[in-house]
């Protein structure tokens, strides 16, 4: 089998850095959890590659994914980030990413550890798919199905099935690079260490 990487990330020096160094890799930082689920809500409707040029500006933006600083913005600062060409100036999505805030806290709030939030859904460990070619990927399954049944009972919105899951591959819940890619076994290395 060729040691290739995943098709998706071809053709982009970025993507390339995305793929090899972040895509996968079980996170367990509760900052980059809520900063992965915002930018996967701003990526609705577009491709990764979108997002990931304008990752900076949204870290700039949105107060280094703050939800401290984000649930308190004021309508007038929403004003102002709607005008603002850095980020996807998407009123649904900006009103989405105060919203979220808003509900994490909540569950901060409760007591709720947010890291094993996100993981009891994958039992504390990745899963790992075994895939052979990009086409077997799913855009969703059963546990970004109850990931996003949670997440919207609990007060959150751009949060559906295929948004968890994307949401789940890049923090590393599961393991979907392709067997041939060198970053797969990689990911099993880095799981066997949890």
């Amino acid at each position: 089998m060729e040691n290739k990487r995943c098709e998706w990330c071809h053709g982009d020096e970025l993507y390339h850095r995305y793929h090899d160094e972040e895509w996968g890799v079980p996170l367990f930082d509760e900052q980059r959890l809520f900063e992965f689920l915002l930018l996967e809500g701003a990526q609705a409707g577009l491709s990764w590659i979108t997002v990931l040029r304008k990752r900076e500006n949204y870290r700039l933006a949105y107060d280094n994914f703050d939800p401290n600083k984000l649930a308190r913005y004021s309508q007038s600062k929403i004003d102002k980030l709607l005008q603002n060409p850095g980020i996807i100036r998407n009123k649904l999505k900006v009103n989405s990413a105060v919203r979220n805030a808003k509900a994490w806290l909540a569950l901060k709030d409760q007591g709720v550890d947010l890291v094993d939030y996100f993981w009891r859904f994958v039992d504390g460990k990745p899963i790992q798919s075994n895939l052979k070619k990009m086409s077997d990927i799913p855009a969703s399954n059963a546990i970004s199905d109850a990931l996003a049944k949670q997440l919207k009972k609990d007060g959150f919105n751009f949060v559906g099935s295929t948004i968890c899951y994307a949401h789940m591959q890049a923090t590393g819940m599961i393991n979907d690079h392709i067997l041939s890619c060198p970053r797969h076994r990689a990911c099993v290395e880095l799981s066997k260490k949890l």
